[in-house]
């Protein structure tokens, strides 16, 4: 339980990083530490203690079987992660470009 409550704080940290802050770089920060919470809790969602692999073998019965399919779902939200945040970095690096600034409130206030 006391692991399911971290991965909470580890969420709520990220979504504050999203909602409050001006700068577009601590945003794509904390969208990364909200992506990493929530693939930490999928993976703990799948955590069997003593868990054996779910490879069965003649003659052999696997009573704790740790589930192997969010660990495959975790192994895609990792590659889909990494290409939104490339492509969020590079939105980012043409808004600087452009405004000079990578302050919201700034960009808003310069709109033509």
């Amino acid at each position: 339980m006391t692991l399911y409550l971290l991965c909470l704080a580890l969420f709520c940290v990220g979504l504050y990083g999203v909602l409050r802050k001006r700068n577009l770089v601590k945003i794509i920060i904390g969208l990364g530490i909200m992506e990493y919470a929530m693939n930490l809790f999928f993976i703990l969602l799948a955590y069997r203690y003593h868990g054996r692999s779910p490879i069965e073998a003649q003659d052999q019965q696997i009573l704790q079987m740790v589930d192997p399919l969010p660990q495959a779902l975790v192994l895609t939200s990792i590659v889909i992660g990494l290409a939104v945040t490339a492509l969020v970095i590079s939105i980012a690096i043409r808004i600087y470009e452009k405004y000079g600034t990578f302050d919201i409130t700034e960009i808003k206030r310069l709109r033509g």
